[in-house]
């Protein structure tokens, strides 16, 4: 294939049982028929991994894949994800992530590595300027995520990027994820532990040569257009600018869209105005000692924090609004310098914060009920707001000890191990713990957790279709005058879960994107490949996208339809207090416009033949 701009050409295959390695070039056909990203994983995965895959077995296929924009003069471009057969939900798995490892794999002359196979004793993989190599990694086995990046750092020199995994990938915990920039997270689907599986430490990528653009001039007339939104006075990029996502915390908990106390309470009641300044943004900015952005991004949310805890000092990335809810309300914690504690273990140890956070908010839950016994604790106490047991929860989990070995692998299979009722404590869909954006607040999100090929995720796209303003509408082409309801509905979300997922797939920052209107995805996607690729393009690859991952799901057992958010996390029963006080989601009826709108069975799953057909996965 003719080089493409945007792409390295070429993506690296990396047997680990034989310590095969090899190059291939995709098809331009294929790459602009599910992008980059998740969407050709997916379609690679799909095509090449047996039905049945054992999730942490040599069939399983890991993927870290960059898009198009990675690593480009688009903005926002900074994004990879880590793709796979997910161990925590048994169907497609995937986690984004920032920082720089996407570009430099892109700069090393590769859009993505896909890793077969299980390694024979502990390895990792050196990308370095197009040439590629698995070295041994016994002497990393054990290390944190930061010990190993500072190892390798020493090694190859300081300017190569490092993706790894922590004591919690090794044990193949299930909410485990990988690390790189010693605190940028792909966080959920426990890929961390399919990485542990295959023995594959590491990841480490070197490399200057840049992708080159087709149409340089419309990238840079498309950066004159869109910056000045990013310094405008009043806008999410302001809140960005100052805060990075902590700066959403305390108006979030204020209208009753951050979850308090295992999803069971309510603000002010049960986490006070106080408490919930304790977390937000100033309070969080006041420990800040410089900033960072991502490649390509004029915002610079990220963070370097300092704060001490237990007579130490400690250096870490600056919580993201997630993590201060699920390591924080969640379990009513409001001590800061703690939150940050936990957040950096999880860090250190590669585990996914809002799952971490979710279990042990599920097991302070367990405790006040007393389902929780001398031989589970060991003499711990779980009292909510204990910030100080809540850390010692978390090393058992990170060291799979006592009750935290059960707590590793998710709530759901917690509460199968606890028994006594406990499931009713389990705060997830599909299997994977919920993010901090509650369906009693914003309706969308109760469908988005439930239908979407990944469970229990927030940045999957749809949800605002209910609420998408007229003009909006245009942009997306759909009809501004449509009132029915339920159809509607179904349209629009649609189109935001379409446009959202060429979006990540292309390799740009949902956060980022906020700042901007939609019709940047296409616009930059057409001036860097190339391609003459539109809005209705876009749509209809991200359709496309969505399908391929819900069929990868339908294919291993794990169908979205059967799937269910936590009946507390929907209103069942409702609130007594609080902003969301006797607010209870019903979406069956926006639920079954959708399926219509989709064309899949409303009991299966299965999209027709005909909309296979059109999608060309037929």
């Amino acid at each position: 294939m003719t080089k493409l701009g945007g792409y390295a050409g070429r993506i690296l295959n990396v047997d680990l049982s034989s310590g095969e390695i090899s190059d291939e070039v995709l098809s331009e056909e294929l790459l602009r028929r599910f992008i980059g990203g998740y969407g050709l994983g997916a379609r690679l995965l799909y095509e090449r991994m047996p039905a049945g895959a054992d999730p942490l077995g040599p069939e399983n296929i890991l993927g870290l894949v960059t898009g198009p924009l990675t690593g480009t003069r688009a903005l926002i471009g900074s994004r990879y994800c880590a793709v796979g057969k997910s161990p925590l939900t048994g169907g497609w798995g995937d986690a984004s992530s920032g920082g720089a490892f996407g570009q430099t794999l892109k700069f090393a002359g590769y859009d993505a590595v896909f890793a077969t196979g299980v390694s024979e004793k502990p390895a990792y993989l050196l990308v370095d300027g197009g040439e590629a190599e698995l070295r041994p990694a016994d002497e990393l086995w054990g290390l944190s995520t930061a010990e190993t990046e500072e190892l390798l750092k020493a090694r190859h020199g300081s300017d190569v990027k490092v993706a790894s995994i922590g004591q919690g990938g090794e044990r193949q915990a299930l909410i485990a994820g990988i690390i790189t920039d010693l605190g940028r997270a792909a966080a959920r689907s426990g890929l961390g532990a399919v990485m542990g599986a295959k023995r594959l430490k590491a990841v480490v990528v070197r490399g200057d040569v840049r992708p080159n653009a087709a149409d340089p001039e419309r990238v840079t007339a498309m950066r004159q257009e869109f910056l000045p939104r990013f310094r405008e006075e009043g806008t999410d990029a302001e809140i960005m600018r100052a805060y990075g996502t902590p700066g959403y915390t305390r108006a979030l908990l204020e209208i009753g869209r951050t979850p308090i106390k295992n999803w069971k309470g309510s603000h002010p009641d049960d986490f006070a105005e106080a408490e919930a300044e304790a977390i937000d943004g100033p309070a969080v900015v006041a420990y800040e000692t410089a900033k960072y952005a991502c490649l390509g991004c004029p915002v610079a949310c990220g963070g370097i924090v300092r704060w001490e805890y237990g007579g130490q000092e400690f250096v870490g990335h600056k919580p993201e609004y997630e993590s201060l809810a699920a390591l924080g309300s969640y379990c009513r914690i409001s001590d800061l310098e703690a939150v940050m504690m936990l957040e950096e273990m999880c860090n250190w140890s590669g585990l996914d914060t809002i799952s971490a956070g979710a279990a042990i908010a599920f097991a302070m839950e367990c405790y006040e009920h007393g389902l929780l016994g001398e031989d589970e604790l060991d003499g711990l106490t779980l009292e909510w707001g204990d910030g100080d047991s809540a850390i010692v929860l978390l090393e058992r989990m990170i060291e799979r000890r006592g009750l935290g070995d059960a707590l590793a692998d998710g709530v759901v299979r917690a509460a199968d191990r606890i028994g006594k009722g406990s499931n009713a404590f389990a705060s997830h869909a599909g299997g994977q713990e919920l993010p901090a954006h509650d369906p009693r607040h914003t309706a969308g999100f109760g469908l988005l957790y439930e239908i979407s090929p990944t469970p229990g995720r927030h940045t999957q796209g749809g949800v605002g279709a209910a609420d998408l303003p007229p003009e909006k509408k245009a942009l997306f082409g759909l009809d501004a005058d449509d009132d029915d309801a339920p159809t509607a509905f179904a349209r629009a979300y649609a189109a935001l879960s379409a446009h959202t997922n060429v979006l990540s797939a292309a390799g740009l920052c949902t956060s980022g994107s906020m700042c901007m209107g939609p019709e940047h995805v296409p616009g930059f996607i057409a001036a860097v490949t190339g391609w003459d690729f539109d809005m209705a393009e876009c749509l209809e690859v991200g359709e496309r996208i969505q399908v391929v991952r819900h069929l990868f799901g339908l294919r291993e057992g794990y169908n979205p339809l059967e799937a269910r958010v936590a009946p507390r996390a929907m209103g069942h029963p409702p609130l007594e207090t609080g902003p969301t006080a006797g607010v209870t989601i019903d979406m069956q009826a926006e639920r079954a416009a959708y399926l219509e709108h989709m064309d899949w069975d409303p009991v299966t799953g299965m999209p027709s033949e005909a909309r296979l057909a059109s999608l060309g996965l037929s």
